[in-house]
């Protein structure tokens, strides 16, 4: 009888354990996102599905700005184990306005509206080589708040690098603004 009470209990314990780790396998494969000439599509659920990494603040006179940035889930881990992102890892980044008060508790400030949302497909095997928003081991898109499902950037290297270039050594990615991928 212990023995099948034992069972009972392990069984679905170790079910889970199956389904974590199918998930953690899966989760890499942002090229469901992309058509077959390379069209990425910003995923719609991305906040459930996806793991938040990071938020940072950037503060400028014409608007201040919150950035969430999002990542497929087992992101971290494999980039702590290995440092680089996975072939197929997905980032969102999505940009917020924000808005302010005085608070009992000081100067607040929080995210408004959504501004505009990023998202990269990590590309270690070059898969699209004639498409301008494949290139330097990732896929690039934009899409903004007045479309939000039309990707809108034309070329990654007039589009993106520029504000990714400080980040080149890094795989273009600002890993330094989330904490989170640093080992424990």
């Amino acid at each position: 009888m212990h023995r099948t009470l034992l069972l009972l209990i392990w069984l679905p314990a170790l079910g889970s354990f199956f389904e974590a780790t199918a998930q953690t396998k899966s989760s890499f494969d942002g090229f469901k996102l992309v058509d077959k000439t390379g069209n990425i599509h910003k995923p719609v659920d991305y906040r459930d599905r996806l793991q938040l990494i990071g938020t940072y603040t950037v503060l400028d006179a014409k608007g201040n700005q919150m950035h969430y940035t999002y990542a497929s889930r087992g992101a971290v881990e494999y980039y702590r184990r290995n440092g680089k992102f996975a072939d197929g890892t997905v980032l969102v980044k999505e940009v917020d306005g924000t808005d302010h008060a005085q608070l009992t508790t000081g100067n607040a400030n929080w995210a408004a509206d959504t501004e505009v949302w990023f998202v990269l497909i990590k590309d270690a095997k070059g898969r699209f080589p004639n498409n301008p928003l494949w290139g330097d081991g990732w896929g690039w898109a934009l899409f903004k708040s007045d479309a939000p499902s039309t990707q809108v950037a034309t070329d990654y290297k007039k589009d993106c690098l520029g504000c990714h270039q400080p980040a080149k050594a890094d795989d273009w990615v600002y890993v330094k603004g989330y904490p989170v991928l640093r080992s424990k």
